[in-house]
């Protein structure tokens, strides 16, 4: 079954033919090989034949010999359909050495319309953001959001019920059709194997893998609370595995730039700038957390938090962690249209709870959106132009 990524879709859509780059952007398995599918189906519903369209996935053996750039180049030359718009589709691109000049000369040619996917943000730095300033859009992909993943459900009825699977299973596509959790975990640890040693050891020449995998897992298990590196630093070292702050920075560095995790910095509310000081990293899956930790059950407000944070991201913000005096709001979240202000809590049924997530929100003198996210099913609230809303309901777009 294929889950109709519709956010994703229309980007790709709203910029067909148009003089630019399309470059999709995720973590693996995480749906871009299937977007590309999605895609081009609706290309083939829409006057383009089969012909005009060329998919090469550089993860597959029988393209070895194309990770020549010279031979790629000329290999997709040869099959242009002339006098008529092609649609190139590169997945995984990132393996082929020099792509960057393929990518560049099949830029200049107008009947060429380039799509390319990468799993890891060094993708777009370097040579390509040089070669390419201002010439191609990137469209960063997310495993399933809540609403998608509720969409491919027979029985949508107990929506408590798949918030949990979700938040255990995890959200890659694939998963929907594992026979059993078991399976799902298997899959998972697999993804996650293949992440490290493909996109994050052998990109950033780490060698260390206990090492790495000491401070993913304390990554994964602090998801949600402001770490430093001399925290992670001091907290391994303490067990027994001296590190460095430097190697600790440079692990951190390769898995957000590999899509495993998502960092959020600080911003003073009150005066309106970024702090340099203290972050809070989220998973881009929870079940790849579950799948490491083996902590079912646990920790349930943070991880409602990294999946507040994630759709925030889905919807395209820009997200922080505010800072008002000496309190803490969960998220600022950014775009064009201005500034929203979220607290997530699993609860607030219980008054001193409630007064305690209210507070921060008080504080805050503009007059932007205010939410307080619950699991609680109750009336939708306003306390003093604060809205609580239920969080299932607002994952679901309601």
């Amino acid at each position: 079954m294929l889950i109709q990524r519709t956010q994703y879709l229309n980007k790709l859509i709203l910029f067909k033919d148009k003089q630019l780059i399309k470059v999709v952007s995720g973590v693996r398995r995480s749906g871009k090989s299937t977007l590309f599918t999605l895609y081009q189906d609706y290309l083939l519903k829409n006057g383009v034949s089969k012909k005009q369209i060329l998919t090469l996935n550089f993860e597959d053996m029988l393209h070895t010999e194309l990770q020549d750039s010279n031979k790629l180049h000329q290999y997709i030359l040869d099959k242009v359909v002339p006098n008529k718009k092609n649609y190139i589709f590169l997945d995984e691109i990132q393996n082929v050495p020099n792509f960057q000049r393929v990518v560049d000369s099949l830029y200049i040619r107008e009947n060429l319309d380039i799509y390319i996917t990468g799993s890891n943000a060094h993708l777009l730095s370097g040579d390509l953001a040089t070669l390419l300033s201002g010439r191609y859009v990137e469209i960063q992909i997310l495993p399933l959001s809540f609403s998608e993943y509720v969409s491919a459900q027979a029985d949508k009825t107990n929506l408590p019920l798949l918030y949990r699977s979700y938040v255990q299973n995890g959200a890659f596509p694939y998963t929907l059709q594992m026979p059993t959790e078991e399976a799902v975990s298997t899959y998972l640890k697999g993804i996650l194997d293949s992440i490290i040693i493909k996109d994050v050891m052998a990109r950033y020449k780490i060698g260390n893998t206990d090492e790495l995998y000491r401070i993913i897992k304390f990554l994964f298990d602090n998801v949600g609370s402001l770490v430093s590196l001399k925290k992670i630093s001091d907290t391994l070292t303490s067990a027994g595995y001296k590190i460095s702050h430097q190697t600790v920075q440079k692990y951190i560095t390769a898995l957000v730039e590999s899509f495993v995790l998502y960092s959020a910095s600080r911003y003073d509310i009150k005066g309106k700038q970024y702090l340099q000081t203290g972050e809070k990293y989220y998973i881009v899956d929870t079940g790849l957390r579950q799948a490491l930790l083996n902590n079912k059950g646990k920790d349930t407000g943070h991880i409602l938090e990294n999946i507040v944070y994630l759709e925030l991201i889905r919807r395209g913000y820009k997200v922080f962690i505010g800072k008002t005096g000496t309190q803490e709001v969960d998220f600022v979240a950014l775009n064009e249209q201005g500034t929203e202000y979220y607290q997530v809590s699993q609860s607030v049924l219980a008054e001193e709870t409630l007064k305690r997530e209210l507070e921060p929100l008080k504080k805050i003198k503009d007059h932007y959106p205010k939410y307080l996210l619950t699991m609680d099913y109750l009336p939708a609230t306003d306390f003093e132009g604060i809205q609580q809303i239920n969080v299932l309901d607002w994952l679901l777009g309601k």
